[in-house]
């Protein structure tokens, strides 16, 4: 049982601040991409794929692959300018 799931306890010595921290930050992570990755997903396939079928055309593999590198790119650039801002 990890630390997140044991029952609350009255001894405030137990909480770790850190270990709160990191998962907080983990699972910010972890919805981050998952919303980056929705996103790109969409966003991509509705500008690039205009018919849908069973394989990509070269095209279309060429679109897709530099739709995603430009989110990437802008998504890096603002998130780093998002955390080097002084706090």
């Amino acid at each position: 049982m990890d630390s997140f799931s044991a029952p609350p306890s009255r001894d405030s010595s137990q909480i770790n601040p850190q270990a709160i921290k990191e998962h907080l930050q983990n699972e910010l992570a972890k919805e981050f991409t998952k919303q980056l990755l929705e996103t790109v997903r969409e966003k991509c396939f509705l500008k690039c794929i205009p018919k849908p079928s069973s394989s990509l055309s070269g095209n279309e593999q060429s679109c897709v692959s530099k739709c995603f590198d430009r989110y990437m790119e802008a998504t890096g650039i603002v998130t780093k300018a998002l955390f080097s801002g002084k706090h």
